[in-house]
């Protein structure tokens, strides 16, 4: 019953086209895999988080379950698409097993068992049948969605579609005719042969009954060689176009779950992450660049395309404000913000024995403490949040050792954002050891740049790092300082660094709410938007950040507030260029309300 039919090869050279291609890749990347990363795999690939990530699998790569929560339509869309794909392939193996017993079927009398068996089968088993032609529905229901989607992105929820390369457009084409394609020559088989469920079964009674059957018989093997092209031509295509993503997400899972991660180096997982991008646009709509600047083809989206295909540019690697947006939506959890740093620093790091060596031995700090403050070089372009963080270490009754009083130290967030790691290694090099010589155990800081850089980069065992904020809050209660409420209300802006980066939203909320009366925009915590002075793009030019403060500001005072609290020196200083009411960082706010 099942033998090797012409029509079959386009599936077949596909098929086995593809298979070679993606175990080339995957051979490549785990060879070029560190030995810790390799040793991280051997440890985890027993452990509980192997179970956990094939139930995230299940969850995210079939169901898609973070996109029906951005979008009911999108993430049906994609469920649909994936789900209904896999079903198809389940039930239809059950299938071929049902009918022909465990006898060996090679790949493609699963794939076309339709058309080898309608002219022999005798008796039909109805509920698979029914199956197969409900998730076939499934399935065109979702390319009904994504050719929806092409021509009016907004119908499933998302403002703008991305922009593909011609590798993408053939591939999504393919993909567009495959189902369609299995409709008509399963409807076509079951007219002739009879069988089919309440899809292609009806279909199939409606065609006999309209066409004449020397057309449908003549009808019958041009429409399975155009399925088997279709499926051939998709599989083609597919390891260098989007659809890479389709293999790729699921190792990726497995990888993050045993705690592999990119690094500013660049090693062999970061491949993982840039070819399990599926493209499917939800950061752009993240983008302020895009949503108040009009700025195209930089997101994230385009980012990953473009490094994928090895056609990226310094222009689309620097033009971001890296505020993490669109990291935390997206829906496969991809470092974006590390993989840009790690871009940057291969293009751009200038290597220099000689560079910032003018450092050593330049100690600009005063004071002695056990408790140390780093005010960092924004702060000290924002004078007030370090004059009232004095006067509030002196209400507590705290010996400071102050590790930049003298002149501004830099953390080294700045250069490594610019792509400059080995001058960013050598400025924390210096930190570290001006730390260690002051015996400090505590450091606090009130930049949020220089917070995420102390936890992320920085090797300060046994010191703890904490940002002004939860400083504050650590001090009000334990009482050793007390406040006299205002009778004021604020909406708190969650600085991106401090926010998405380090996750710190509680500590602000706490301090501002002991001083005065707090409110709370739509788009805060995790959602919050970037102020626009990011220190991280190099691109926008001074008026383009404005127009970004400006936006920002008109939503947060959406909220009724009267006045903008902010807990970072530079967001305190862009936001209130944008506007003429007060801003204020929040040591400013507790400074003045001490009593």
């Amino acid at each position: 019953m099942i033998y090797l039919a012409p029509f079959t090869y386009p599936f077949i050279i596909g098929a086995a086209f593809m298979f070679l291609i993606v175990v080339w890749k995957y051979a490549m990347w785990f060879i070029d895999l560190p030995k810790e990363d390799v040793q991280k795999i051997k440890k985890g690939i027993f452990s509980k988080a192997t179970l956990y990530s094939v139930w995230e699998i299940f969850r995210e790569s079939l169901l898609h379950v973070r996109i029906f929560k951005r979008s009911l339509p999108l993430g049906y869309m994609h469920c649909s698409l994936a789900l209904g794909w896999f079903m198809l392939i389940v039930v239809g193996w059950i299938e071929t097993i049902v009918y022909l017993g465990n006898s060996f079927v090679p790949l493609y009398g699963h794939v076309f068992f339709r058309f080898f068996a309608a002219p022999v089968l005798t008796e039909h088993f109805w509920i698979l049948d029914f199956l197969m032609d409900f998730f076939l529905l499934i399935v065109l229901s979702g390319v009904f969605l994504a050719w929806i989607k092409r021509f009016s992105s907004r119908l499933v929820g998302i403002r703008r579609t991305t922009k593909h390369v011609l590798t993408d457009r053939l591939a999504m084409s393919f993909l567009w005719f495959v189902f369609p394609l299995r409709l008509l020559s399963e409807t076509v088989t079951a007219s002739i042969y009879g069988g089919g469920g309440f899809l292609t079964g009806s279909l199939g009674e409606l065609f006999a009954a309209f066409l004449p059957s020397q057309l449908l018989s003549s009808l019958l093997m041009p429409f399975w060689w155009c399925y088997s092209i279709s499926l051939g031509g998709f599989f083609c295509f597919m390891p260098f176009s989007r659809y890479m993503h389709i293999f790729t997400e699921i190792p990726l899972i497995l990888l993050r779950n045993w705690t592999l991660r990119p690094t500013l180096d660049e090693k062999s997982y970061d491949k993982f992450e840039i070819q399990a991008c599926s493209r499917c646009g939800i950061c752009i709509d993240e983008c302020q660049l895009q949503k108040v600047l009009g700025i195209e083809n930089v997101q994230s989206v385009y980012f990953l395309r473009d490094k994928r295909y090895h056609m990226l540019r310094l222009a689309t690697a620097q033009n971001c404000l890296m505020c993490g947006r669109c990291q935390q939506v997206c829906p496969v959890g991809i470092n974006l913000n590390t993989l840009r740093l790690s871009t940057r620093a291969i293009m751009r790091n200038i290597p220099s024995e000689q560079r910032y060596n003018y450092f050593n031995g330049i100690d600009r700090s005063c004071g002695e403490g056990r408790v140390g403050y780093f005010a960092g070089c924004m702060t000290h372009l924002t004078p007030k949040i370090k004059i009232s963080m004095e006067k509030i270490f002196k209400a507590a009754g705290e010996d400071v050792w102050y590790a930049d009083s003298e002149g501004s130290v830099c953390c080294g967030r700045p250069l490594m954002l610019s792509g400059e790691t080995d001058a960013a290694r050598k400025m924390i090099k210096f930190n570290e050891e001006l730390f260690r010589k002051h015996k400090i155990t505590t450091l606090v800081t009130s930049c949020p740049i220089c917070f995420r850089v102390f936890t992320e980069q920085y090797n300060l065992e046994g010191i703890t790092v904490l940002h002004h904020t939860q400083y504050i809050a650590s001090i009000l209660r334990s009482g050793r300082i007390a406040l006299s409420p205002e009778e004021c209300s604020y909406v708190y802006h969650d600085p991106c660094e401090l926010g998405r980066g380090c996750g710190v939203y509680d500590e602000p909320r706490e301090v501002i709410s002991r001083a005065a009366n707090l409110m709370e925009c739509s788009q805060n915590r995790e959602h919050a938007l970037c102020c626009g002075g990011s220190l991280s793009n190099f691109v926008i030019d001074d008026f383009q950040q404005q127009k970004i403060a400006s936006s920002v500001v008109e939503h947060l005072l959406l909220s009724g507030a009267e006045r903008i609290a902010t807990a970072c020196p530079l967001c305190r200083k862009t936001l209130s260029r944008a506007t003429e009411r007060r801003v204020m960082d929040i040591a400013e706010i507790v400074s003045e309300r001490l009593t």
